[in-house]
């Protein structure tokens, strides 16, 4: 290969130097420290904690997706993601407790409140969202997703983050699609671009002794299908992307309602050669989790750099683990020894209408995992292929989906009766650990009033193109008429409301179902 121009392609030059047997046999060394660690209690820790990643991507004034400077982005404290319109908040781990939560909602609120003046002041914004429709002004999506040069051998994705792995994915030997092909909808492109269209939330739960991480993880695989659930919120592309024949009808029809989901692991499988991102596998223990990241295929062994963290002991282990993708996985970590922690990243979340929804999901699936291990939930022994159909049955049809749930009273496929039994779980683990009933009440309450009235925000965003349809508008006019009420909706109610103002369902309604459930 001829010496690359720039320095970014230089630097994926020296990556895709690297032997990758060499590699995986510091992987392999890695793991055995792991497992050492394991045995001393070294990833123990006397209560759980919550963590989360929240992504955004940046808007214009007018609502097209726009890039945000990378200086505004180190200003406002956000790191960069895969696209130059991205921005990650990584939240900071907090004890899950009644402060805990309220620091880490704090924390979100807080972050975002700052950022709104310097990004103004740029003509942008940032949007919680699971999939931006709108492309840059001036550019089709299919332009912007599948622009890049080719630097001496080397693909360069002109809209991408300037970040060694993401561009090394492109340049591999490993098998990726990085193309899409969902229902009406298909791409082709040089790189992983086109993963950029989306958007999520990430919490993260500690577990309190990590022998027992594989009890919890199975319980948070079973829960990925009802959440997602509730959360879908991407049901509709870009409308250039869509195939020309495909009318406004059949794309409402055979639509997912998280094609979040579809475009992660179309971008990134190949099927039958290659499914790197997939629904996981349950783990028999704490080993097994381990060995999981060491036997998935590595596709980008970079060069490590090590400091004086505790978890640059196993390096090499956390740089491939970077691209273990599973809807649900376990994670070892902690930058000193006495705050090393196992905890599970919970993954199919789309980005959600508002900060509190998003807290919502944290203290759903925190509570849930809580109350459940304590009391040996039935839905444990759920069978794990039928937790898979369940979590793709809801990628495909959010609220209308059939999920097959295992609750006190037996099996049900009744949604009333498994989201009874989910958020009685839930507070339960919430109070648990010290939230008082109207506390854990609050907390909740946002993802009851979807589960009560069967509304998502894909509900929400389908709603309005049909309705913008049967005025007369064109599917692109109805699609970006929705989203541009998604952002105005947004605007009011990010920092401080919740999707339920949207739906008029707000604090009127909330302070009637706090009154109930203090009755009991």
């Amino acid at each position: 290969m001829a010496m690359a121009e720039s320095e970014l392609a230089r630097d994926v030059q020296s990556v895709l130097a690297v032997d990758p047997d060499a590699f995986d046999e510091r992987v392999r060394e890695d793991a055995a420290v792991i497992k050492a660690e394991i045995e001393a209690g070294t990833f123990d820790n006397p209560q759980a904690i919550v963590g989360l990643e929240y992504e955004f991507y940046g808007v214009a004034d007018d609502g097209s997706l726009a890039r945000i400077p990378r200086r505004v982005l180190e200003f406002v404290g956000f790191e960069k993601e895969l696209g130059l319109h991205n921005a990650e908040m990584t939240a900071s781990p907090q004890p899950l407790n009644e402060y805990g939560l309220a620091a880490q909602e704090s924390e979100v609120r807080a972050r975002l409140e700052a950022a709104a003046e310097p990004m103004d002041a740029e003509g942008l914004r940032l949007v919680s969202d699971a999939m931006w429709t709108i492309p840059p002004e001036g550019e089709t999506a299919r332009e912007y997703l599948t622009d890049s040069i080719d630097d001496d051998g080397v693909e360069i994705a002109t809209n991408m983050s300037a970040s060694t792995r993401y561009h090394a994915m492109a340049n591999t030997d490993h098998p990726a699609s990085m193309g899409l092909d969902a229902p009406h909808v298909t791409l082709d492109a040089d790189t992983v671009m086109p993963e950029a269209l989306i958007t999520s939330i990430q919490p993260h739960y500690q577990v309190p002794q990590a022998v027992d991480l594989p009890t919890y993880f199975q319980y948070a695989v079973r829960l990925a299908g009802p959440l997602v659930a509730l959360g879908v919120n991407s049901p509709f592309y870009p409308p250039d992307l869509y195939d020309d024949d495909a009318t406004p009808e059949a794309i409402l029809e055979d639509g997912h309602d998280e094609g979040r989901i579809d475009v992660f692991e179309d971008v990134l499988n190949v099927p039958g050669k290659s499914e790197k991102v997939r629904f996981p596998r349950d783990l028999e223990s704490v080993q097994d989790a381990v060995d999981a990241v060491v036997e998935d295929a590595s596709i980008v062994p970079m060069p490590v750099e090590t400091g004086g963290r505790f978890d640059d002991e196993f390096a090499h282990f956390r740089m491939k683990h970077g691209t273990y993708w599973r809807w649900v996985r376990p994670v070892f970590g902690g930058a000193s020894r006495e705050s090393a922690n196992a905890r599970i990243e919970f993954r199919p979340l789309p980005g959600q209408p508002t900060v509190r929804d998003t807290m919502a999901f944290q203290a759903l699936l925190a509570g849930a995992l809580e109350a459940m291990v304590a009391r040996d939930h039935p839905l444990y022994d759920l069978p794990w292929e039928t937790a898979r159909e369940n979590f793709y049955a809801a990628v495909r049809n959010g609220s209308d989906a059939e999920i097959t749930y295992l609750g006190p009273d037996g099996e049900t496929t009744d949604a009333t009766e498994m989201y009874a039994d989910l958020f009685a779980q839930a507070e339960a683990g919430l109070r648990a650990r010290g939230l008082d009933e109207e506390a854990a009440a609050k907390y909740l309450w946002p993802l009851r009033q979807r589960a009560r009235h069967g509304v998502t925000p894909a509900d929400w965003k389908r709603e309005r193109v049909r309705e913008n349809l049967a005025d007369g508008a064109s599917f692109e006019n109805a699609v970006y008429d929705m989203q541009y009420d998604y952002l105005s909706y947004q605007r009011d109610t990010l920092i401080t409301g919740s999707f339920a103002d949207w739906t008029g369902r707000g604090d009127e309604v909330e302070d009637a179902t706090h009154r109930n459930n203090r009755r009991g």
